[in-house]
């Protein structure tokens, strides 16, 4: 068959190429909570930054978009230690971020150093991964308190 899709699995590097020198994996998403009962333990990654994340981040919405960083206007923030969380995860991006000048003769404020820029590489694996919070729980003996309560005649 033709067109561009028989051709992309033939050509392995070619879309990290044509967007070097940004991350392979595309832009940085949210840390966010699955939805139902079940899964509400565990995060895994959103759409993008709520607008208050990226205020207490201090990244301007409509620069967030050019330095890599995913937006949606619709999330809504609905506990303040995912908030923190996600600005935690800016600020640690924004910090390893190295910003390429438009124009190489004229760098502007924000933009890398020269030095930096000579030592950058493109990032092949996910940015900035998310890793599992389980709560830490250890065993420990049932007290003669708790053997002596009811359950059912509490309830």
């Amino acid at each position: 068959s033709s067109g561009i899709n028989a051709e992309w699995p033939l050509r392995p590097g070619v879309k990290a190429q044509a967007i070097a020198p940004r991350p392979v994996a595309g832009l940085l998403r949210p840390v966010v909570h699955c939805q139902t009962i079940r899964y509400n333990a565990r995060v895994r990654a959103g759409r993008g930054f709520t607008l208050d994340e990226l205020k207490a981040a201090g990244v301007n919405r409509k620069q967030a978009l050019s330095i890599g960083i995913a937006v949606d206007h619709r999330r809504k923030n609905r506990s303040q230690e995912s908030l923190q969380a996600n600005v935690l995860r800016l600020k640690e991006y924004k910090s390893r971020l190295i910003l390429f000048p438009r124009k190489a003769a004229k760098p502007k404020k924000g933009d890398s150093t020269q030095a930096e820029i000579d030592v950058a590489t493109q990032l092949t694996g996910p940015v900035l991964p998310i890793v599992q919070q389980y709560a830490d729980t250890t065993a420990r003996v049932i007290t003669d308190e708790e053997k002596k309560a009811s359950a059912f005649q509490t309830m």
